[in-house]
Parts: C-alpha cells; structure tokens; sequence
C-alpha cells in the first residue's frame, strides 16, 4: 500500500512539473501579454495543485496535509483572481490584443 501511494505522489508530482514548464514554454512563445498570462495563469494553478497533491498523498495523513490542502484551495481561489484582476486592468489601460497579422511583441 505505501509503495503505491509512493507511486501515485511521484505520478501528480510529475504531471505537475509537466505543466509548471508548459507555462514556461508558453510565456516564452506566445505573442502577447494576454495569452502569455493565460498560459501561466492555467498552467501554474494546476501545476502547483498537482505537485502539493503529490506530497500530500507523500506525507500522509498529518497536520501538514492539512495545511497543504488549505494551501491548494487558496491558490485556487487566488490565483484566477489575480489573473483577472491584471488582466482587466491591462485592458483598461489600453494594452491592446494580438491580432493575426500584427507584429509579436
């Protein structure tokens, strides 16, 4: 049983780095700030998610479980909060979007 629980920690643990470097890849290649901050608003709310899964299934059942999984609900409160938040106030003060054609920034 430990082993498998092992097993699966590794597993969400991976998943999680796995998209923790697709928002880095897409930071890097999309054209402008909007779809940069989706792609690292996404990616990292469910890598981080993931990767605190995998050490909560790691650890077991104790008080830092605990705090790991209130950890996770308040980044996914947060997280998409904030992103709105930028973003909102990006456009307002007149970033404009990409469009086919234009220029990458």
């Amino acid at each position: 049983m430990l082993n498998l629980l092992n097993t699966l920690a590794s597993i969400c643990i991976i998943i999680g780095l796995f998209f923790m470097v697709v928002a880095a890849i897409g930071l890097v290649r999309f054209p402008d700030f909007y779809s940069r901050a989706h792609a690292c608003g996404k990616c990292d709310t469910l890598g981080e998610g993931m990767m605190l899964l995998g050490f909560i299934l790691y650890e077991g059942a104790s008080l830092v479980s605990v705090k790991l999984l209130l950890l996770i609900i308040f980044i996914f409160v947060t997280s998409p909060t904030a992103l709105h938040a930028i973003m909102h106030f990006a456009y307002t003060s007149g970033v404009k979007p990409w469009k086919k054609g234009d220029a990458r920034e």
